[in-house]
Order: structure tokens, then C-alpha cells, then sequence
């Protein structure tokens, strides 16, 4: 764990504070929503079909069949009988997959998952209490143990079913399950708030899902519990929970106000969705102190804490954190849920201050940590990431604690909402993926069509046609692998400089000089129907080194492409990876391979090998064609061999 510092705090006045109310006061970017954008890309499109043909029919199997979460609450309705299945907070497994099914509708409608969504929002709402109490465990398990443990995620559960609400709500126009969620809120505002019973969520997600209730309803009273239950952290209110290790409150970061937070600590998802939470909540209340505390945990994140595939959380013992530099690749925890969070925080992040960096971080994430977590097939899944192996890791079926599948499904089915933003007088381009949207700018509406070939080729077309000819800017991130190297302070640096040139700009065919505003290209002029934006990203490839920090890493060097980070494994190698050598003077080449693992950009070089002597009692070196793949690839051709940072010394082979 985290060392930490004690600390003393003035009482916050909740009521004050949330007086600003409604009005974004930062950079005021507003996200393009997943239903108001079209996505036509190649390399996103069918994984969306995957998650909508494959993937989410497996979490309705999982979910419905296979195991108890929905009969749970066909017997808090009194339709079953039987005991209680499964573990306390399977609740949340069947929200989160309504949700992946709601954003599923709204990209491919489909009146047989409309039915199904139906189906399960009804056995639901029957579960509810009178009082507006929904939560199966403690239903069919004795209600008078209800709010008396706050490790117990009934807070978390309700997060989800608000979140699984408000895009079915979305999608469809459907209210039913939100309004079962509000009655649960409500039920929780009838307790606990200022003036009544303290409470210290265990789990947080709930804390930005009534977010999300305040943006559908505009109603404030969610947004002010919200902030509500923020506060509440920090102050030695927390008690009952049931685990051994909670006199370290750092577990669910509950050691200071959000306010005063400095460094991550604690469970990995739970610190994701806390602090998207406190991002959005900043967003509203226009308060400076929530800004400042995430933009210093950022900075510890991803300089100190942060793999370079995005993924976060090290350790397996807390699901989170240890000590900063602490980033060992075969051990590494990194679960899928953590790098979705990632991209949550990273997003709302972004919102706040304007600034491409924390899209940077988002795509990272996206391509390597979470994309990692769903096989290629749809069907098959990784609760944690390493980024090394020694043949033992493999994608399973399910899991007892079932997070993940749900979580990446959703995820992927609303990639949309993370392509564009905008303000009044701007429209931003964040992620290059072929797509289609019309944003409203203060002088009218503005349609976008993107095409790309992303993330294989560096090349982005932007066609822009407003309704009618108007003035606006154009911002279109320069991402940061297109910079060359980071600051003195980063975590992880290019061994080599690359090109000078890493970007080209082109408005209808005539060169452009490059305007740099927060990362953000700016294209700002008159347009008019027709006008075509052209970026062209170099993509070399490059070796990158961490910090000698980083001890895992000593002597050892990635392989990255564009946003995409490489790996090499052992059945491209004659079964081993771990003894593969990659001095510096190795070249690699890009190829494309459309038959490899569903069409890749595979990297190609020739390197060394340590291997036995034909008499079998000896080593020898020898040169080994070396070929790596993207890392969200990997293990879908069976368990073997992989390796992320590979040594660039004979001395830093470890064979397992």
C-alpha cells in the first residue's frame, strides 16, 4: 500500500457549495452522445457487430441461464422458488448487461432484444420494495440486515441499474427501469444525506451514475446527493465493513476528502469510477478544488502507476495499487474493469480542461488494456491483462465474479460517445474512427464523415458539410505518440527521436501550416458543404524504455505502433518467446497479414534466440526472425509464451 499522511479538514458545507449548480465552469466540452453517431469503421464496426451477434447473447446466457442472477429476482417477485444464488452483488452483473443491450439497440435495433430487455426490466421492477428498496441479496437474505455494511455494494448495484436506466431510457424512450431506479435513489435520500445517517460507499459507481440521472432529468437533487456521498470520504465515517483489511480505508480511498487526494491508492476500479464521479460533479458545481485533486492524481497515475498499455492496478492482493514504479509484467493485475474505467475518468477529464493528453491516455487504454480483455471471437474473456506469460493465462467462459464481460461489452457497443465533443463554437475530433454525426454549433448544425484506416494506417479524412455556410474551428487532437518524445517526468520515453515531420494537414488539397491549442489541431476558417480536412499521422514504428524506475523493465525495450502496443509470442517462435533477444540495431518492418488473427499489422525483424546446443547440455545465440503482434491480440490462438518488453541483453533473459 501506498504510504500515507495524516491530515486534518474543515467540515464541508455541501448546501454551499452546490449553489453554482447546472453550469459547467472549465473548458465546457460537451460529448457527442454514442445514438447521434454512426460508425462505419473497419476495425470498430465489427467488433461491434461481435459484441452485438456474440458477446451479448453470452452475457444474457450467463446471466439468465448458466447462472442465478435473474432467477434471484424471479424469486424476490415470489414467481420461484429456492434461496438466493451466487454472490451479494450479482444484481449489478444484470444492469451492466442491460446496458450493453440498450446501447446494442440503438446501434442495430432488434425487436427480439427490445422483448428480452422487456422481459428482464419487468422481473425488476416486481423486485422492488415498497419503500423503493431493490437489492436481491438482501431481500431473499433478511432485509434487517439492509444498510448496515457498506462493503456490501448495495450502492454499487444501484449505480449500475442507474446507469443500465438512463441509456435503455436512451436508446429506447422507455422510462420503466429509470423510474425504478429514482424510487431506489429516493429511498437512499430518505436515509442518509445531510442532517441524516453518514454513509461511505464501499464500491463507488453510484456516485457518477446519479450523474448521469441529473443530465436525463435535470432534476438537482441527484447531482447534490452525489456530491453528497463525495464529501463523505475522508472524515473516519466508514464502518461495518466485513473484509480484514479495512483499517487501510486507502482500499476504497477513503483516507481523505476527495478534495485533498494527492496520490492513487486502494482497488483500482473503485478509485476509476470515485474519481470519473468527482470529475463530473466538478463539472457542474464549477468547483476548482475537485479539478486540482484529479488533475494531481493524474499526474500519479500515469507517471508513476500506469502500464504502457493503459492498464492500471499491479497488484492482485488489493486489485489495485502498491507503491509507485511497482509494475511487474507477469504478475500485473491490471483487470479489464480498471482500463475501462481509464477511459471514463480520461473522457471526463478531457470535459473539464480541454486538454488532449487525457485522450491520449483514453486511446491508450482503449486499443491495448481494455480491448485486451474480449477475444476476438466475442466470446471469451480476460479478467486481468499481464503483459508477460509464461503459457499459464488462457480466456475463460465466465467468471464467479463476473465484472468484466458486461464491462467490456459495454464499453465496445458505445464507443461512439468518446469520438467527438464540442462547444458552441468549436467541434473536436478525440478518436479516429470511421463515423458519421451531425454536432449543433451555436450558427447552426454541422455534419461530420470521418474515414480512416486507423489504427493500421495514419491517414484521416474529414468531410465536413454544415447546413449552411458558417464560421467555426475545426480541432482535431494531435495525438501524443505523434510528438516524439514526452517531458523529463514520463514514465516512458522512444529510444529513438523518429521523424521530424510526424504530421501532415491538408484543407481541400492545400497544405497547412499546424496551429497547436491544448494538443488540439486548429483548423478555423468559413465552410462550406463539401470542404475535406486531410491529417496524415507517420506511423514508424518505434522502441520504447521505461524509467529505471521501473525494475521490471531494466535493459528491456516495447514495441509500438501508432496507439497500438506490440507483444511477441511463443507460437510465432517455435513455442518460446522468453528467449528471444532484441538488440538495438534491429529493424522492423510493418506487414500486413489479413489472415492473421482477423487482419493485424504484424512488426518484423530479425533478432536473436538463446536455444540448446544439439547435445542438449549447452546454450548457444542464434538469429531468430522475430514477428510481434498488437497486444489485444494475443492468446487467441491458445495459451503459450508472451512477452511485452523484451530483453535487449543476453543477461535479461529469464526462461521460464
Amino acid at each position: 500500500m501506498k504510504n500515507q499522511i495524516g491530515y486534518s479538514v474543515l467540515i464541508f458545507c455541501c448546501c454551499n457549495a452546490l449553489s453554482l449548480g447546472g453550469q459547467n465552469k472549465f473548458a465546457n466540452l460537451a460529448p457527442v452522445k454514442f445514438s447521434n453517431v454512426q460508425i462505419t469503421d473497419a476495425f470498430w464496426k465489427p467488433r461491434m457487430d461481435k459484441v452485438a451477434n456474440v458477446t451479448v447473447p453470452v452475457c444474457i446466457d450467463q446471466t439468465e441461464v448458466k447462472t442465478g442472477r435473474i432467477r434471484n429476482f424471479e424469486r424476490v417477485a415470489g414467481t420461484r422458488d429456492g434461496k438466493f444464488e451466487g454472490i451479494f452483488y450479482d444484481d449489478s452483473d444484470v444492469y451492466k448487461a442491460l446496458e450493453a443491450m440498450a446501447y446494442t439497440l440503438k446501434i442495430k435495433p432488434d425487436p427480439k432484444l427490445e422483448a428480452k430487455c422487456d422481459e428482464w426490466i419487468d422481473k425488476i421492477a416486481a423486485a422492488q420494495q415498497k419503500d423503493g428498496y431493490i437489492n436481491t441479496y438482501y431481500t431473499l437474505t433478511g432485509l434487517d440486515k439492509r444498510w448496515t455494511d457498506m462493503s456490501m455494494h448495495e450502492d454499487y448495484n444501484t449505480g449500475h441499474l442507474l446507469e443500465a436506466a438512463v441509456a435503455y431510457y436512451n436508446a429506447t424512450g422507455k422510462r420503466k427501469l429509470l423510474d425504478v431506479g429514482i424510487r431506489m435513489v429516493e429511498h437512499m435520500m430518505s436515509l442518509f444525506g445531510p442532517g441524516k445517517t453518514h454513509w461511505v460507499t464501499g464500491h463507488q459507481e453510484l456516485e457518477l451514475a446519479l450523474v448521469k440521472v441529473y443530465q436525463v432529468t435535470n432534476d438537482k437533487r441527484f447531482l447534490d446527493f452525489s456530491h453528497w456521498l463525495l464529501e463523505e470520504r475522508g472524515h473516519g465515517y466508514a464502518h461495518g465493513y466485513t473484509w480484514t483489511d479495512w483499517k487501510d480505508t486507502a482500499y476504497a480511498q477513503d483516507i481523505k476528502p476527495v478534495s485533498l487526494t494527492t496520490e492513487i491508492t486502494g482497488h483500482a476500479v473503485r478509485a476509476m469510477y470515485l474519481y470519473t464521479g468527482a470529475a463530473d460533479v466538478a463539472a457542474y458545481t464549477g468547483d476548482e478544488s475537485y479539478l486540482k485533486a484529479m488533475n494531481t492524481v493524474w499526474d500519479d497515475v500515469v507517471e508513476r502507476n500506469m502500464y504502457i498499455t493503459g492498464g492500471i492496478g499491479s497488484s492482485g492482493s488489493n486489485e489495485g495499487f502498491s507503491k509507485d514504479y511497482d509494475l511487474p509484467n507477469e504478475r500485473a493485475y491490471c483487470e479489464t474493469c480498471a482500463s475501462v474505467g481509464m477511459v471514463f475518468w480520461n473522457q471526463r477529464m478531457n470535459r473539464l480542461t480541454g486538454q488532449t493528453k487525457f485522450i491520449d491516455v483514453l486511446e491508450k487504454s482503449l486499443y491495448n488494456g481494455a480491448l485486451d480483455g474480449l477475444s476476438l471471437a466475442g466470446d471469451r474473456f480476460f479478467y486481468g491483462n499481464p503483459l508477460a506469460s509464461s503459457g499459464t493465462h488462457f480466456r475463460r467462459e465466465w467468471f464467479g465474479t463476473a465484472c468484466c464481460p458486461s464491462n467490456i461489452a459495454r464499453l465496445i457497443a458505445s464507443l461512439g460517445d468518446y469520438i467527438y465533443a464540442s462547444d458552441p463554437q468549436s467541434i473536436y475530433v478525440n478518436l479516429f474512427v470511421g463515423s458519421n454525426t451531425t454536432i449543433d454549433l451555436a450558427k447552426g448544425k454541422v455534419e461530420i464523415r470521418q474515414e480512416t484506416e486507423y489504427p493500421w494506417k495514419g491517414l484521416i479524412k474529414l468531410t465536413v458539410n454544415p447546413e449552411k455556410a458558417q464560421s467555426f474551428a475545426l480541432k482535431i487532437r494531435l495525438p501524443g505518440w505523434a510528438k516524439g518524445n514526452p517531458g523529463a517526468g514520463a514514465l516512458y520515453k522512444f529510444l529513438d527521436e523518429g521523424p521530424t515531420n510526424f504530421a501532415t494537414l491538408k484543407v481541400n488539397g492545400q497544405a497547412q501550416n499546424l496551429k497547436l491549442d491544448n494538443g488540439y489541431l486548429i483548423v478555423e476558417r468559413n465552410w462550406n458543404k463539401g470542404d475535406v480536412v486531410e491529417l496524415n499521422l507517420a506511423m514508424p514504428i518505434r522502441r520504447v524504455v521505461a524509467r529505471d524506475e521501473v525494475k521490471d523493465n531494466e535493459n528491456r525495450m516495447a514495441l509500438q505502433r501508432g496507439p497500438l502496443v506490440y507483444c511477441v509470442e511463443g507460437v510465432d517462435h517455435n513455442g518460446s518467446a522468453w528467449n528471444l533477444i532484441v538488440p538495438d540495431q534491429v529493424v522492423f518492418t510493418p506487414q500486413w497479414q489479413p489472415d492473421l488473427l482477423g487482419g493485424v499489422m504484424t512488426l518484423t525483424g530479425t533478432g536473436m534466440a538463446i536455444v540448446p546446443t544439439k547435445d542438449g547440455i549447452g546454450a548457444q545465440t542464434i538469429k531468430q526472425k522475430i514477428s510481434a503482434v498488437p497486444y489485444f491480440s494475443w492468446c487467441n490462438r491458445g495459451s503459450n509464451q508472451m512477452l511485452v518488453w523484451l530483453p535487449r541483453k543476453v543477461k535479461e533473459i529469464k526462461i521460464p
